[in-house]
């Protein structure tokens, strides 16, 4: 896949995979899986490392972030994912892991699906700067973009409507003193590139060092029964009346 172009990778969307936890989702029961990641999961962090690829956390447990960030020697990302202290979402993410984020380089990428940001149904443009300010408070200037996720989400807070709202808020943020022009570019892609550039400065670290391909095989007992990702429907009725909090990832993978 990395011949062929891809230079990121969400390691888990709304169910394990064999090697890596997703985040739990409020409604659903899945099958038990690993606890984080396995030893093959920290076995692909690395592997990504070598390859020159994004690390990308956004819908994986507590307990894999801590792990993946620990293992990775080159900045991680949340490609859509926001605060934790704000909203108390298993997909946001907790101020410990910020911390940790900014000694790993990483980026959180703030969504601006209205589950994520105020836990309910409903959600304001400034909802959005609340969790930017916050995880800049926590991370810094450094670790903070906007993964807004218009691609798959299905209540998008007022104000922020579509794209063509951005400029309104980059025009809410300058409102605040704080921010320079020069951070707004950095929360709109500069922060992103640079990340990229230090995954890619350690792709090539790695290859002068000759670290050569790890391919090391997934034990089997780890594959059996659990190559199909499904979910278990419980409270049907709650779910067909309102969307859940996750919805925005479920309505097409559980069955």
């Amino acid at each position: 896949m990395y011949a062929l172009g891809v230079r990121y990778m969400t390691l888990t969307h709304t169910c394990d995979t064999p090697w890596a936890e997703c985040a739990p989702i409020p409604g659903f029961r899945k099958p038990a899986g690993p606890e984080g990641l396995t030893r093959f999961g920290l076995t692909v962090i690395r592997e990504m490392n070598r390859l020159g690829m994004l690390v990308d956390l956004s819908h994986v447990s507590e307990l894999a972030m801590r792990r993946a960030l620990e293992q990775s020697e080159a900045p991680v990302i949340f490609s859509h994912s926001s605060a934790q202290a704000l909203c108390n979402s298993s997909r946001n993410v907790p101020d410990h892991l910020l911390k940790k984020l900014a000694a790993n380089g990483g980026v959180v990428m703030v969504s601006f699906y209205n589950y994520f940001l105020t836990c309910n149904g409903t959600a304001h443009m400034t909802d959005v700067v609340a969790h930017i300010n916050h995880i800049r408070r926590v991370a810094g200037v450094d670790h903070v973009g906007i993964g807004a996720g218009y691609d798959g989400i299905n209540s998008t807070p007022l104000g922020l409507e579509d794209v063509s709202r951005y400029p309104f808020l980059f025009a809410e943020l300058l409102r605040d003193s704080s921010w320079s022009v020069l951070d707004l570019q950095k929360l709109a892609g500069l922060n992103l590139i640079r990340a990229f550039r230090q995954v890619e400065q350690v792709r090539d670290r790695m290859r002068r060092q000759g670290v050569e391909p790890l391919e090391e095989l997934i034990p089997r007992q780890q594959l059996r029964g659990k190559l199909n990702c499904t979910y278990s429907l419980y409270r049907v009725r709650q779910q067909q009346q309102r969307p859940s909090q996750d919805d925005e990832d479920v309505r097409s993978n559980h069955s």
